[in-house]
């Protein structure tokens, strides 16, 4: 990335100054932080280091700047260095270098999207895990979004990467949901049997009913008062589950791994956990309960691991599911992306893992907020427990997988979306997907059209021919796809890739306004700017596909 190149440039430029006595030998950054400026009077990348050295060198910041551009090595691709007040140091980038990398983006194909931050370091992603008492709802959607646009970020950013659902087949949820699921099915012969209290009342559970009874016919009746026999609650959350698997497939979202929560205790990995924190102290039993002595490491107060019921909490199985990961399964890194409502579990969870002798920082949780949709001024609730159910399913089937990926994606995490069903509908430049898509669409449709004019890639086009504006300024919004991918990376908030998307599509529909790309009377120019909207058809391309998204050739 020549945003790096130019953090080296910088570094030997502050490297031959205080050899030559023009700086003191204070320390240096390594590599000097780069950055874009706001402005684009100020050029394309800037650096603040005589700000950041003026303390420690006792000298004024622009004399500083003055010092390092003297020095700066010569370099193709940077036109020339100014120092602005009140000490940065700006780089304009040559547009003659500028053009040349439409070749180098063409030649690259996807390796363009492709970096080496992560060093193949092993990480997990665990994302959506709802659990399989019903079908997913829009605001899983969100998960499904973001989780799998950072294992493809991931992915292209050098990390091993693996996607993983863990979801709950044992504990209180599951025997309520058998429980309601036995109570539909004994109605279905003519049982008066009640739901149970806090049981699910979706018509989502009548027609699981159903289906058990085409499957097993009376067979699961036991006389009445009897406990839900275990076969039908398990394939009860079986049929969930191959509903939740359809409706993510449908998303364009894969998981390496379906993890399974009694492969906690099957593993010994439960056992394993609660010996260890036996082991330092840190479990302690009173009234009747176990303890994870959480105040002994500065919080506020103890968690409960296993009740007076004898039944464990989420908290401690979640801890055995952690050892698994990094103890047995040794990832470098854990990614794991959680609902609002499981804000109070973080701190617990981090510090069963320094508990482990690990460093907490290796567990990243990414709390999510919830999501509102809307068809107008209607509001569509969401509630599961209700039985008011919208599920993800008829979000998917009302506006796309597409329109689903990226309004979900369009914001961070821990900001509230607000979903306009009409609005993802809508054909038109208001709806961002329908204008990035058909940004993608027309520059087929323009390839498509060059008819003897020869494809771009086959050696001709002159791309130093590439001078206008408008053809520079998209040449500079798809060198930022690198970068971008680098930055969602380290700070995890992929909802940078549609707003990128959308910014690209725009600096490509304003070359097509300003420039004509096929001119009969121009064909040498005409055969660079193929070159132009190729490169931006592929780096379009590869944003969407970041994103799962399609891209298409004809809208």
């Amino acid at each position: 990335m020549i945003r790096d190149e130019i953090g080296r440039m910088v570094q030997e430029a502050a490297g031959r100054a205080q050899e030559a006595g023009d700086l003191p030998a204070v320390a240096l950054p390594d590599p000097a932080a780069i950055e874009r400026p706001q402005r684009p009077e100020h050029g394309d990348y800037a650096t603040s280091l005589p700000l950041r050295l003026a303390r420690a060198a006792r000298a004024k910041p622009l004399d500083l700047g003055a010092i390092l551009a003297r020095h700066m090595p010569a370099s193709d691709a940077i036109e020339r260095v100014e120092v602005a007040p009140p000490g940065f140091v700006n780089f304009h980038l040559s547009q003659r270098w500028l053009a040349a990398q439409v070749d180098e983006i063409i030649a690259a194909g996807p390796a363009f999207a492709q970096i080496d931050a992560g060093a193949g370091q092993k990480v997990q992603v665990e994302f959506v895990s709802a659990n399989p008492t019903g079908p997913l709802h829009a605001g899983n959607g969100r998960w499904a979004a973001l989780g799998s646009a950072l294992v493809r970020v991931l992915r292209a950013a050098g990390y091993q990467v693996e996607a993983e659902y863990y979801f709950n087949d044992a504990g209180t949820q599951i025997e309520v949901f058998g429980r309601t699921l036995y109570a539909r099915y004994q109605q279905l012969f003519g049982r008066d049997v009640p739901l149970p209290e806090d049981g699910y009342p979706g018509g989502y559970m009548a027609d699981l009913a159903e289906q058990a009874r085409e499957k097993f016919g009376e067979s699961m009746l036991k006389p009445e008062g009897e406990p839900a026999p275990e076969e039908l609650t398990n394939y009860g959350v079986e049929q969930v589950m191959g509903w939740i698997r359809s409706d993510l497939s449908s998303l364009g979202v894969e998981y390496d791994t379906w993890y399974r929560e009694q492969t906690v205790y099957d593993s010994g990995n439960f056992d394993k956990v609660m010996a260890l924190l036996r082991e330092r102290s840190l479990v302690i039993e009173r009234e009747g309960a176990v303890w994870f002595a959480t105040s002994q490491m500065d919080a506020d107060k103890d968690e409960v691991l296993i009740r007076s019921s004898g039944l464990p909490t989420y908290l401690s199985t979640d801890i055995g599911y952690h050892y698994d990961k990094f103890i047995t399964r040794k990832f470098d890194r854990v990614i794991d992306i959680w609902g609002a409502d499981h804000q109070g579990h973080v701190r617990p969870l981090k510090l069963a893992i320094e508990a482990m002798g690990l460093d907490q920082e290796r567990l990243q949780i990414i709390i999510g907020q919830l999501v509102t949709l809307r068809r107008g001024q209607e509001t569509l609730k969401l509630s599961k427990r209700s039985g008011d159910i919208v599920t993800l399913r008829e979000v998917i089937d009302e506006v796309g997988a597409d329109a689903c990926l990226y309004f979900f994606l369009s914001r961070s995490a821990d900001v509230p979306i607000d979903f306009d069903l009409e609005l993802a509908k809508q054909q038109s430049a208001e709806n961002p997907v329908y204008y990035i898509q058909y940004a993608h669409a027309r520059i087929a449709g323009i390839l498509d059209r060059a008819g003897d004019l020869p494809a771009a890639g086959d050696g001709e086009g002159d791309v130093s021919l590439l001078t206008h504006e408008a053809e520079l300024a998209l040449i500079r919004k798809m060198l930022v796809l690198p970068e971008l991918i680098e930055a969602i990376a380290r700070t995890l908030e992929p909802h940078h890739l549609p707003h990128y998307a959308q910014e690209l599509a725009t600096s490509f529909h304003d070359f097509y306004e300003k420039c004509r790309v096929i001119d009969p009377e121009q064909p040498d120019l005409s055969h660079a700017r193929l070159k132009l909207a190729t490169a931006a058809k592929s780096v379009l391309a590869m944003t969407l596909e970041l994103m799962g998204m399609s891209a298409p050739d004809k809208m």
